[in-house]
């Protein structure tokens, strides 16, 4: 008999997902220990349709925290010598990642716009950081900032412009519970920090044609 969702239960990534580098995740340890929080709120762990739990809520995790054994460095280390000094913008790369101080998901776009010294990144690539950045646990702000340091120190870009929307069930599903709310968080490095103009072009690009 299937005792699980049809929905939940397929897992496209194997009992080691987000272990590249060779380290393990400990999914004995992690089953172990949703066997007790479910013993610990007064749930029966061994009613049927709990029974594969702690196992999914391991491989999830292995999936969820894959970042935590991935560098994001290594997406910026190929570039192309390319004469072009005008912004190039990546909008609305989705992603989801975890808050740290509760466990549970954020979801949202980043928004990631550099001003090239001679090198340009495949576009891919930007969307690779946001990947390896966001999939461990996280909160908002330094994931906004990492991407930006990044793109200045690995890319050595002219300037760099991230804006992060999110929402967070952290303060949708529990405590305040303000469903809709969405926190936005920028970091503007180079000229996009110094030259106003500059960064009103960005900031135009973003959001240009949609509302606030």
């Amino acid at each position: 008999m299937n005792t699980g969702s049809p929905s939940c239960d397929a897992d496209a990534a194997g009992p080691d997902a987000g272990a590249p580098d060779g380290r393990p995740v400990d999914h004995a340890r992690i089953e172990r220990a949703v066997r007790e929080i479910l013993l610990a709120v007064g749930e029966n762990p061994d009613r049927e349709g709990l029974l594969e739990t702690p196992a999914r809520v391991a491989r999830m995790y292995a999936e969820m925290f894959s970042g935590l054994h991935a560098d994001p460095k290594v997406h910026l280390r190929k570039a192309f010598t390319e004469k072009y000094d005008e912004i190039v913008l990546v909008r609305d790369i989705a992603f989801n990642s975890v808050c740290e101080h509760h466990l549970l998901p954020f979801m949202g776009h980043a928004h990631i716009g550099y001003l090239p010294n001679g090198r340009v990144l495949g576009l891919s690539k930007l969307a690779r950081v946001v990947e390896a950045l966001s999939h461990r646990p996280q909160v908002q702000e330094r994931m906004t900032e990492q991407i930006a340091d990044l793109l200045v120190h690995d890319l050595g870009a002219k300037g760099v412009a991230v804006v992060v929307e999110a929402s967070h069930t952290c303060m949708t599903i529990r405590g305040v519970r303000k469903p809709g709310s969405v926190c936005v968080t920028s970091a503007m490095k180079g000229l996009f920090r110094s030259n106003i103009s500059s960064r009103a072009e960005v900031m135009s690009l973003i959001y240009g044609g949609r509302t606030q």
